[in-house]
């Protein structure tokens, strides 16, 4: 080898290796990751149906998984469940799931309440207390421990002795069909109505919001979430909309990324991105400016009809689908 050879050889060396000690000194390396998705299916785990229709995360981080089969705690690790055949719960269609303040969980299914606290279960029904409706569609736990159950008729009220219903005979709310139910950092109930709009309540006033007099984008409203900084998001069967407590903004397939006008679910994670899942094409990301849909044919996503989402504390997002079982995401 020439000597002029062996000494380009050698700069070159040298310069990678200044090249080297240089940016272990002041580059920092990132390993780039992968989104990661798994899907758990009557198939592969303990989930009892693959139409999973409710999710609820408790304090402990597991996964209460509501089906068309009863209910599926998951730890990550190991799967419970109980229906019918081996607890007392009221049914095995469980449509929403909600955890109490004291860690009780209830389960409102097609046939009445069930409360499980780890050990007994209690059940209500029409015909045994002040529910208005045995076909429970949603359910929320305010700041005092009462819970709230959305019915198709009306929404019922229970603080462990006494209930109340609220229906458009007795009250503001705009509709029997109570389809979600969330609470504002100032205690107002938001409910969302089937053909009705949203009604708020703070406890004495009622307050609806329809296509008439507002920017709403359809009356029939499906999922309600709200944002650290109080900007509520409606799912509709007309697109999406945002109000801030005076503006609206409606999204729909005409004017964004949207990937369908028929929302049933909406959830925000701990980054602000709002998460949308739709009646038949997939999930929708946005993240204030940019739209993106995970379906069927571009990443893991277990089906394509998006029944409910819930965000765990490590960042994963849950998505329930109707009938692909449940899928779980981590960008």
């Amino acid at each position: 080898m020439s000597k002029k050879r062996l000494g380009l050889i050698v700069v070159v060396a040298m310069a990678g290796g200044l090249a080297l000690f240089a940016c272990n000194k002041k580059c920092t390396y990132t390993e780039e990751k992968l989104p990661v998705w798994t899907t758990y299916n009557t198939s592969n785990s303990g989930l009892p149906y693959n139409y999973v229709s409710a999710i609820a995360i408790d304090s402990s981080g597991n996964k209460w998984l509501g089906t068309y089969n009863g209910v599926s705690k998951f730890d990550d690790a190991n799967w419970t469940t109980y229906n019918t055949s081996n607890s007392e719960i009221a049914n095995n269609s469980v449509l929403a799931i909600a955890v109490g303040s004291a860690g009780s969980i209830w389960f409102g299914t097609e046939f009445g309440v069930s409360k499980f606290d780890g050990t007994g279960w209690t059940t209500y029904s029409r015909s045994d207390s002040g529910l208005a409706h045995d076909w429970i569609t949603s359910i929320a736990v305010d700041a005092s421990d009462i819970i709230w159950f959305g019915t198709s008729g009306g929404v019922s009220k229970f603080d462990g002795t006494d209930w109340t219903t609220y229906n458009p005979l007795n009250s503001g709310i705009a509709g029997w069909g109570v389809w979600a139910i969330t609470i504002d950092a100032s205690g107002d109930k938001w409910f969302a109505t089937k053909y009705g709009g949203v009604s708020r309540f703070d406890g004495t006033n009622w307050t609806t919001y329809d296509t008439s007099n507002s920017g709403l984008a359809d009356n029939h409203v499906h999922a309600i979430a709200i944002e650290v900084s109080g900007i509520i998001w409606f799912g509709t069967f007309g697109g999406v909309s945002k109000f801030d407590g005076t503006n609206w903004s409606t999204y729909d397939t005409s004017n964004s990324g949207l990937a369908s006008n028929y929302v049933s679910t909406v959830a925000i994670d701990a980054s602000g991105n709002k998460w949308f899942g739709t009646s038949h094409v997939g999930v929708n990301k946005f993240d204030g400016i940019k739209w993106t849909l995970y379906d069927t044919s571009n990443s893991g996503l277990a089906d394509n009809q998006i029944r409910t989402i819930a965000v765990d504390a490590s960042g994963n997002m849950w998505f329930g689908t109707m009938g692909g079982g449940v899928s779980k995401f981590h960008e």
